[in-house]
């Protein structure tokens, strides 16, 4: 944990990583921080590519040709993919990791922390793990403490509808 009273810049203008509906910003933690809980509950997403046209898609039904050319795909065509992303989506939250990033974006949550902002790696986002007083940095959409071992959180976590902290 790293409380700052610092806000940081905002190199997006208030322009990106952030939910214009709302005002809150997207949050960005390290997958290291919120631990076996990610990997457990994330789905991983796999792009394909069609070898005779390269049509590209997100998912592959068996015995279903290339939506594109109507290439016939083998049975074992795709067996050794490695996924683009991780991505978690349920009714109030929804998360992304690039595979080749280890940080994880959360674009919507029922909770948001005060923090930091993530810039310029994420112009306009916000850094949970650099969190603030509040009303000193953004509000950022974060993970509730059940995310994390010991059922704590490593930043302040907020209810959004009543805008209270919420205790782990």
């Amino acid at each position: 944990m790293s409380k700052t009273n610092y806000p940081g810049i905002d190199y997006s203008l208030g322009r990106s990583n952030i939910n214009h509906k709302t005002g809150i910003r997207y949050g960005v933690i390290h997958s290291r921080e919120v631990g076996q809980a990610w990997y457990d509950e994330s789905e991983p997403l796999y792009i394909y590519y069609c070898p005779e046209c390269e049509f590209c898609f997100d998912y592959l039904y068996p015995d279903e040709p290339c939506l594109s050319c109507g290439y016939k795909f083998q049975g074992d065509e795709y067996d050794m993919l490695d996924p683009v992303s991780f991505v978690y989506e349920d009714e109030s939250i929804a998360a992304s990791q690039c595979f080749d990033d280890t940080d994880i974006f959360i674009f919507e949550s029922p909770y948001y922390t005060w923090c930091q902002f993530c810039s310029p790696c994420a112009p306009g986002a916000g850094y949970l793990i650099n969190y603030t007083d509040p009303g000193i940095g953004i509000k950022a959409y974060c993970f509730g403490h059940e995310w994390y071992e010991g059922g704590k959180a490593p930043y302040p976590v907020y209810d959004a509808k009543p805008n209270e902290e919420v205790q782990p």
